[in-house]
């Protein structure tokens, strides 16, 4: 018979719990609150993440098969039902939830910072993209999408060594993709690496005058004026590495500066790629592999489950989450977010496959 600690338990033993009920003080979140607790709240929405949980009528099922167990796995309220778990979602200030994130995203960040990304890089190196979030019409009325359907748009930053999201944006669904380099917060020397939807040449000279690089895929139409060419070895690939300067009407105008052009051709789909950049030091074929691990962010978007319908979103100016918007991830991307420190002594075994959508919720819960 085990006599150990849960799983469950191990796992929330590696929170830096002193920096939670510091974001509970911040924000009064223990104001007339009597025994569902803020860290109560954060244990179900963590152990509903975990588990995979669909619905609060689900989370209530899980936890109720092993009440004797919940004192044991970190809960101190005496019973949880799914309306207390409603209420709490509704009327508990989300901040506190968002700052605790922004904490834990910088312990996983420190874990990952000398993680390889396939290129001689020490800067830091994100991916930023958007993704669309169906919603149902009838329960987010202010996100009219289509006809019959509502959603949001998600613009992610995703920093590459580990795979984790560091900042997010919510838009409706219509916000064109660039304009989310007005929110950024842009970090210098930081590498952000961006599809051809993200041309704008206002917005790159900015990211360039904050000392930050950038490389996007040139769009075809694009005018410009050679420099200067610099060799390459066309074995590789590589056709061109230009330096340029862009003679558009707009362009020249909004990105007076020259720039790097980088002509590659992907010798199995038969692409030919062209990138550009306002960085010169590197050799072009790293710019390709930067290039080429922006695809890290498309396989983040296909392997998040966005659970919509328990995040209680409003709309204050632009979409504002009432919550802090939340995503379970397969094995490719989950380890890289909870993987423990090198200090903390746990026997925690994460990895395990997924478990059938059938599985009861007795059985799930007698796991952790």
């Amino acid at each position: 018979m085990n006599s150990g600690t849960t799983v469950f338990s191990q796992i929330m033993a590696l929170l830096p719990m002193k920096q939670f009920h510091r974001c509970v003080d911040r924000y009064h979140g223990h104001y007339k609150v009597k025994d569902f607790s803020c860290l109560d709240h954060f244990l179900c929405l963590a152990f509903a993440q975990l588990t995979y949980r669909e619905s609060l009528r689900d989370i209530e099922s899980c936890l109720r098969a092993v009440h004797p167990r919940l004192y044991h796995m970190g809960f101190r309220c005496p019973r949880i039902s799914r309306n207390t778990l409603a209420n709490a979602n509704e009327r508990r200030d989300w901040r506190i939830y968002a700052d605790f994130g922004q904490v834990l995203i910088a312990e996983a960040r420190a874990l990952y910072a000398g993680e390889e990304l396939g290129t001689a890089l020490d800067q830091t190196v994100y991916a930023l993209d958007a993704t669309v979030i169906d919603l149902c019409l009838s329960l987010f009325p202010w996100a009219p999408h289509q006809r019959s359907t509502a959603a949001v748009k998600v613009h992610t930053l995703l920093d590459l060594r580990g795979n984790i999201p560091s900042f997010l944006h919510i838009s409706g669904a219509h916000t064109s993709d660039v304009s989310v380099l007005d929110h950024l917060p842009l970090q210098a020397g930081a590498f952000y690496i961006m599809d051809r939807g993200y041309i704008h040449f206002k917005r790159l000279y900015a990211l360039a005058q904050a000392a930050a690089f950038f490389v996007v895929r040139a769009r075809a139409n694009m005018r410009f004026r050679r420099r200067y060419s610099h060799p390459v070895d066309k074995t590789s690939g590589l056709r061109s590495d230009q330096t340029i300067v862009f003679t558009g009407d707009a362009s020249s105008h909004d990105y007076p500066a020259p720039a790097r052009r980088v002509h590659f051709f992907d010798t199995t789909h038969h692409h030919d790629l062209v990138f550009l950049t306002n960085h010169f030091a590197l050799p072009a074929m790293t710019i390709a592999q930067l290039y080429k691990s922006r695809w890290k962010v498309e396989l983040f978007f296909e392997s998040s489950t966005w659970c919509t319908p328990s995040d209680a979103m409003e709309l204050q100016g632009s979409v504002v989450p009432n919550c802090p918007l939340a995503g379970t991830s397969t094995d490719s991307v989950r380890p890289g977010i909870v993987q423990r420190p090198l200090h903390a002594d746990s026997t925690v075994r994460l990895g395990r496959a997924a478990w059938p959508a059938a599985v009861s919720a007795g059985s799930v819960a007698e796991q952790w």
